[in-house]
């Protein structure tokens, strides 16, 4: 991003956030949101329409290149339920394949992650190169005109912003840092391409992988949850929101003091060219559909959720710093992180208690607020994506497609 647009940008936000801690409702002409119908959170119908149209059509993060640091690293990731392989080949290239044998669909690994140097099929001995192609199997002579050549694993489409690595079971889809639309060009004041990976964890939950979402796309819920937390040292009232096409956002919560730093942060390596937005406010951004970063020059967390069943989840989060070079990793990390779980903490207490209530009779959908207007938008994208996809949403769980005047680019 050039400095015009920076500028442009980063003023968007400051008289943004000026306005809204000023205004007495939301701007005129703005729409009353109709309730979202409670069946999206509960109906397993649903969550099936929602699990081949959305997870298993759309840009999903895997991992960091970091994680496959040698050729031959390989690693098998199931968010979607199918089993897809992710393998840097030794032209330091990374593809994904499904770790399936196209003999007889055996596995090509059998661990979590790993190093190899070729893919070999424990169950008959195919094996393939890095690059997924059949080079050699057990008993050739009786395959009557085999060719191999038309035998190499199934890839699955698999691309990088910065060194985020990325996957989509959907042949056809938009090119990945075409769907994220002007999200690449902003996130470049962090130095994306600098930014290393430290660890991951995650948590199961027992309730809709909505349910705890729609916490992380909204801030109206400080004051109630984050009381001597979060709240002390932001101000929703100030929250700024952009929405952007294919379902992506962005949400800027001012400081509650301009000179307020995140003392979990102080003494840490940050990046130098992260602009005031980032420096002295705290912006979240959506990456539809479900990661969540409220991005510093310090480091952030990748925040990813993934739904497991209709009314069970798994939240990961997965932290990235400023590179440290040759030197230890800062001991402050292990400090910020659990402080940063604490926070979470606070978001999970409720989730499964939610959870129960929107199965209760007495859930009969969600009335939205403007400061609300992100989930609404999640929502909008989520119908368009399915019926992309052919499948047909019953008119009572529709939701009514209201945002486009206000996307920006």
């Amino acid at each position: 991003m050039d400095a015009a647009a920076t500028e442009t940008f980063v003023r968007r936000f400051l008289d943004g956030m000026q306005y809204e801690a000023s205004r007495e409702g939301p701007p005129d002409g703005f729409p009353r949101f109709p309730p979202i119908p409670g069946g999206r959170y509960n109906d397993p119908a649903f969550f099936e329409a929602e699990r081949q149209g959305l997870w298993k059509r759309t840009w999903l993060y895997a991992c960091h290149t970091d994680e496959l640091p040698d050729a031959g690293s390989f690693m098998l990731w199931t968010r979607t339920g199918s089993p897809i392989l992710i393998v840097r080949g030794k032209d330091r290239k990374i593809r994904a394949f499904y770790n399936t044998c196209r003999h007889r669909g055996g596995p090509l690994v059998k661990t979590d992650a790993g190093r190899c140097d070729g893919l070999v099929c424990s169950y008959h001995g195919w094996t393939y190169a890095l690059d997924g192609q059949l080079v050699n199997l057990r008993d050739r002579r009786d395959f009557v005109d085999l060719d191999m050549g038309a035998h190499s694993l199934v890839s699955v489409r698999c691309e990088q912003l910065a060194n985020w690595v990325f996957i989509n079971e959907d042949p056809n889809a938009r090119p990945l840092l075409e769907d994220l639309g002007p999200i690449p060009g902003h996130l470049e004041q962090f130095q994306p391409e600098s930014l290393r990976f430290i660890e991951k964890h995650g948590y199961d939950l027992k309730c809709n992988v909505k349910v705890l979402l729609d916490a992380f796309l909204e801030v109206y819920h400080l004051k109630s949850i984050h009381q001597n937390t979060v709240d002390r040292f932001l101000d929703h009232r100030g929250t700024s929101i952009a929405l952007f096409r294919h379902g992506h956002s962005l949400m800027v919560t001012p400081n509650r003091r301009p000179d307020w730093v995140d003392p979990g942060t102080v003494g840490m390596r940050r990046v130098e060219t992260a602009t005031v937005i980032s420096t002295s406010n705290n912006p979240s951004w959506n990456l539809y559909p479900n990661l969540v970063t409220p991005i510093d020059p310090s480091g952030c967390p990748f925040l990813l959720f993934w739904p497991t069943g209709p009314d069970s989840m798994r939240i990961e989060c997965h932290w990235f710093a400023p590179d440290w070079g040759d030197a230890e990793l800062s001991p402050l990390w292990a400090t910020r992180i659990a402080n940063f779980d604490r926070i979470l903490d606070e978001d999970l207490q409720f989730a499964e208690k939610i959870q129960k209530s929107v199965e209760s009779p007495g859930f009969r959908g969600m009335t939205l607020n403007y400061q609300e207007r992100r989930i609404y938008h999640w929502h909008e994208e989520l119908d368009r994506r399915i019926q992309a996809a052919g499948i047909e949403i019953p008119a009572h769980l529709r939701v009514q497609p209201l945002l486009e005047p206000y996307y920006e680019t």
